[in-house]
């Protein structure tokens, strides 16, 4: 039977009592196996019975975060369509928010710029490099006689967030040596012929150099318990980054571009990587709309004492003038980490202000814990332990992705 995790994060806002009832019904979750057809209906109904058998209520739903796969975001049929159809239907004043994935997001970015012309030759070096086991160890034999900086070169695997950028610098690290290699061993590559090319050894430094910022941010969005205002904040910049780069190659300014620096790049060349890094700015602006929709809601809850109270939602309003003019609060504000100044705030007097942050705060912006979920899956449930049921698997999961210590004396007590 084929066990299928798919990218889904349903964020949940409770009050304390409320969450410690829930996680008390949560004590068995369960864990569905989809052996036929996984359409955006039966998803669904997986999701439907698991909040069903955990006592999980719809009205408390806060967002749904998805990798953005067709079975998930379809616009008929997809699980978010159909869960928001079932909110309208059963609670009609209720709403939650659905994001894609910020980090793939943030990933699929990289298809706006036009790379392949470098990526195909670098690809096709490394495969000739590591698709024969004989010519890989020549290879790595030759790197450790002429005692290079790197043993090996990198496969390139679409589906991994960092893959791109390490391959292709790797490979620049490498290059006079690879093409050493190939001249030793009398092998005819693109690769040879194209780092001969001035221009095309430009648009490599060029690819090097931005695929590292974009694998830097890649990996500031990565990581547990960072909320969803935090992961955006570090997308804003980026895009604010781009804005200077862009200006700046424009005037041959390639103080950013270390690898770029170093070549003879022409006013056209400069004006064709500006031109790039407008459309990878566009392309950031376009997939990030959903989180620039709320925005305002970020803005709101990391600065509260700074925000504008007319553009504040009118139940929130009265609350923020309360507490901008509170010294007390505000001193206590530069002196706490926000989600306690946020659960030290009165719960009479700022009822709506808590409601609100406690909303934000459970906002999943990425699916890395899903990511990381399934990783633990397929190294548990592989061909050699093929026999691992769905229980024991769902146990698995539960401890390798679990903070909690367990208490082994009284585990061994009631086992006497």
């Amino acid at each position: 039977m084929r066990v299928l995790i798919f990218w889904i994060l349903l964020s949940y806002s409770f009050t304390s009592e409320e969450l410690t009832k829930t996680l008390r019904l949560q004590r068995n979750c369960y864990l569905w196996s989809l052996s036929d057809t996984i359409t955006g209906k039966d998803l669904y109904n997986c999701v439907i019975n698991s909040l069903i058998r955990s006592g999980l209520s719809l009205d408390k739903l806060a967002s749904v975060t998805t990798d953005g796969a067709p079975a998930l975001t379809g616009k008929h049929s997809g699980l978010v369509r159909l869960m928001n159809d079932k909110i309208k239907e059963e609670i009609p004043l209720h709403s939650a928010l659905s994001f894609h994935c910020i980090i793939h997001q943030e990933s699929l970015c990289k298809s706006s710029l036009k790379l392949k012309h470098v990526m195909d030759p670098v690809v096709r070096a490394v495969n000739l490099i590591r698709a024969r086991g004989m010519k890989h160890r020549q290879f790595r034999s030759f790197l450790e006689d002429i005692e290079a900086d790197f043993t090996d070169v990198l496969y390139h695997t679409n589906v991994r967030w960092l893959s791109m950028g390490k391959v292709l610098k790797r490979v620049w690290d490498l290059k006079a040596e690879i093409v050493m290699f190939f001249n030793m061993k009398d092998i005819s590559c693109d690769f040879s012929k194209e780092i001969e090319s001035d221009e095309w050894v430009c648009d490599f430094s060029f690819a090097v150099d931005i695929m590292q910022k974009l694998n830097e941010v890649n990996t500031k969005l990565q990581g547990k318990a960072v909320f969803a205002h935090e992961l955006y904040l570090e997308v804003k910049a980026f895009q604010a980054k781009l804005k200077l780069f862009t200006k700046q190659l424009t005037e041959q300014n390639f103080f950013h571009f270390p690898l770029l620096k170093t070549r003879a790049v022409t006013e056209a060349l400069a004006h064709k990587y500006s031109s790039q890094l407008m459309a990878l700015k566009e392309e950031f602006t376009r997939r990030f709309a959903d989180f620039k929709a709320i925005e305002g809601q970020f803005g709101l809850l990391s600065s509260p004492f700074a925000c504008d109270i007319e553009t504040a939602t009118e139940e929130l309003q009265m609350e923020l003038i309360d507490l901008q003019a509170d010294n007390s609060l505000k001193r206590m504000f530069e002196s706490k980490p926000l989600v306690e100044f946020y659960a030290s705030l009165h719960s009479e007097k700022f009822q709506n202000l808590r409601t609100f942050a406690r909303k934000m705060f459970v906002l999943f912006a990425s699916t890395y814990i899903c990511e990381q979920a399934f990783s633990i899956m397929k190294v548990n449930k592989s061909k050699n332990r093929s026999l691992l049921t769905n229980s024991n698997l769902q146990s698995v999961l539960r401890i390798s992705t679990s903070n909690l210590t367990p208490d082994f004396n009284k585990l061994i007590c009631q086992t006497c």
